[in-house]
């Protein structure tokens, strides 16, 4: 794949780059953005956030010297050419795929990855714990850098970094804000990009620096007077006063896009005393069209034509995402007090149709998971239906809230809980496993999982009901086909029975339903006969039934695509323990591992909750062979 780049091709590594003319960079920009582009239309993955960095990554590499100098990139979506730029472009094409690279940074990839991260806002609180721990072991000359997204600055954890940089003030600590047109300040053109060269310059900095020290004999009200005017200044060119006041050297914005331009700021950035915020604006998706238009569909998608822009969609279900939303809306037109909010996954959560159709009652609070959910809880307190639509693994970060404001005051607040169980290619930082976990544990909670489309619907039609927090957990991708019409109200905790049996038990939660029913039916062609229970409601479980099934059966199993710590088959060894019963109990879930990124469908062949894994579990635990 790399034979048809003239520079690409024979590229060695970022000491390649500072050898490099900015007409074999710009060619260079050129070539990752069409490699970018080309693997990615095979393998899907975030498209439009890397497009648009090509030049902030070369210039760094530039400047700076990783990995001794720490380029620590938030999240990682748009790492894409840092990648390709440091030491894996040959293993790029296997990016996102099961044993190949991953789809963000790892430390244990390459020595460039200095952080990982799969949640966002994180890269600033990282960069400063580096600082401040080469400053403890006399590191000092070492520069470190944080690259943020405007997106990622709404999150609080931002702004705590921020507070905590300004107070300590370290040197040789710079954080790039990537402001990609989303989310924050219009570009200011031509004029603020040359004032920012002036203000970044060698000569301006070393001036402010001698006219500081000058003041300083003469005390505080002249340093004051200094600080004010500069301020004043400074606020009439710049949107940086913000910043300003949070203790850092604010300089932008600046184009992103002109690599010799960025690359001098960059140079005259690492002679400023203090914490500074470099603001540059980029275009996300740049170089390719579909993205560049909509960057929003683009930031990550699935294989696609590189063409047209036309996605690779083969026929298949609606997906459990799609089948929430439509759901929603559907109930929304019946009660005007159901509300929706979402920590910036409106798309990912499938709620643009509700956003459009009822917009005051749609709430897009940014990536705030925090104030989320607390505010979902001060609208119940308002007598509203609050839903609060959350990715599963960005649930975790609202735990205290989910606890504290919502659960400990039984407040009638839905969790929506998308990407529950293992979520695919964006692998361990995005995989749902540990939800039937934390959240079994909190008093006052409701904890569902549908088996199929019919059951979300009417979960979820349920916990509307429900006068206390409730959480429906579904799985990512498309569902089981299974027609949908009208709404059900489920009595809560009960258990569904969908299959007698003679020897055993499974009891399924959620996803794995239908895998264990085929399960049931491979068994019983090795001459084991057991029956199905759909345990759609982890927290409270149907205890009567549960009572029935110990009378019943010898074999016990429980099937989750939850972690086994703590989860829905520890509440059922609980139950049993407290009461007593000593039974052959067999758990079948997630191991005790943070699970690789790879196809959904094959990861569930991998854990064993496949139907083929769980008959394979079953048979060997009959026998009494050793589960693993």
């Amino acid at each position: 794949m790399l034979e048809k780049y003239e520079l690409l091709r024979d590229y060695g590594g970022p000491m390649d780059l500072k050898r490099y003319g900015y007409t074999e960079l710009r060619k260079l920009a050129e070539e990752v953005r069409d490699y970018l582009i080309e693997v990615t239309a095979k393998n899907g993955g975030h498209v439009a956030p890397g497009l648009g960095v090509v030049e902030l990554t070369i210039a760094l590499l530039r400047v700076f010297e990783p990995p001794k100098d720490v380029i620590v990139w938030d999240i990682g979506h748009q790492a894409y050419p840092w990648k390709v730029l440091t030491d894996r472009k040959e293993l790029f094409p296997t990016i996102r795929q099961f044993g190949g690279l991953s789809g963000f940074l790892r430390r244990d990839e390459s020595p460039f990855d200095a952080f990982g991260a799969g949640h966002s806002s994180t890269s600033i609180s990282a960069a400063l714990g580096f600082r401040r721990g080469f400053d403890l072991l006399g590191e000092k000359n070492r520069h470190v850098v944080a690259v943020i997204g405007d997106g990622a600055m709404t999150a609080g954890m931002a702004f705590e970094a921020l507070n905590n940089a300004g107070h300590l003030r370290p040197n040789r600590f710079l954080v790039i804000l990537n402001d990609n047109e989303m989310s924050i300040s219009p570009n200011v053109g031509a004029i603020s990009t040359y004032l920012s060269k002036i203000i970044s310059g060698r000569f301006v900095q070393e001036t402010r620096q001698r006219v500081k020290h000058l003041l300083e004999r003469f005390g505080s009200p002249a340093l004051r007077f200094m600080k004010l005017t500069e301020e004043f200044l400074k606020g009439l060119i710049s949107p940086g006063v913000f910043f300003e006041e949070l203790g850092f050297n604010y300089i932008g914005p600046v184009d992103g896009h002109d690599l010799p331009a960025l690359e001098r700021t960059l140079e005259n950035l690492k002679l400023i005393e203090g914490p500074v915020l470099l603001h540059i604006y980029t275009k996300k998706g740049k170089g390719y069209k579909p993205a560049e238009s909509d960057p929003v569909t683009w930031h990550g998608v699935a294989p696609y034509k590189r063409e047209s822009g036309e996605f690779l969609k083969k026929p298949s279900p609606p997906t459990w995402t799609s089948v929430f939303g439509k759901a929603l809306v559907e109930l929304a037109e019946r009660d005007e007090r159901i509300v929706a909010i979402t920590p910036a996954m409106k798309e990912g959560s499938g709620l643009v149709e509700f956003s459009q159709r009822f917009p005051e009652r749609f709430f897009d609070v940014g990536i705030a998971e925090q104030h989320a959910c607390t505010f979902a809880g001060g609208l119940a307190c308002a007598g509203l239906k609050p839903v609060a639509c959350y990715y599963s693994t960005f649930l975790q970060r609202a735990y205290d809230q989910l606890i504290h404001d919502v659960a400990l005051q039984n407040l009638p607040v839905v969790f929506a809980i998308d990407r529950g169980g293992l979520v695919g290619d964006d692998g361990p930082t995005h995989h749902g496993v540990f939800d039937l976990s934390y959240l079994r544990c909190v008093p006052n909670m409701v904890v569902s999982a549908p088996k199929d489309e019919q059951e979300l619907r009417d979960l979820l039609y349920t916990a509307l009901h429900y006068d206390g927090p409730f959480a429906v957990r579904y799985p990512r991708g498309p569902a089981y086909g299974v027609p949908t019409e009208g709404f059900r109200l489920l009595k809560v905790g009960s258990w569904e029975v969908l299959r007698e049996g003679r020897d055993g038990v499974i009891l399924a939660v959620g996803y794995p339903v239908y895998q264990a029913l085929e399960a049931c039916k491979e068994l019983l062609v090795e001459g084991l006969d057991f029956g199905l229970v759909n345990a759609r409601f982890v927290k409270p479980m149907d205890e009567e039934l549960l009572e029935e099934l110990v009378q019943r059966y010898e074999f016990i199993v429980t099937v989750e695509d939850n972690v086994l710590a703590g989860g829905f088959g520890s509440g059922v060894l609980e139950w049993l323990s407290k009461r007593g019963y000593a039974k052959r109990v067999l758990n079948i879930g997630i191991p005790d591992c943070f699970v690789e990124h790879g196809n959904q469908n094959l990861l569930r062949k991998v854990v064993g909750i496949d139907s083929k894994g769980i008959k394979d579990k079953v048979l060997d635990f009959v026998k009494g062979g050793v589960i693993i």
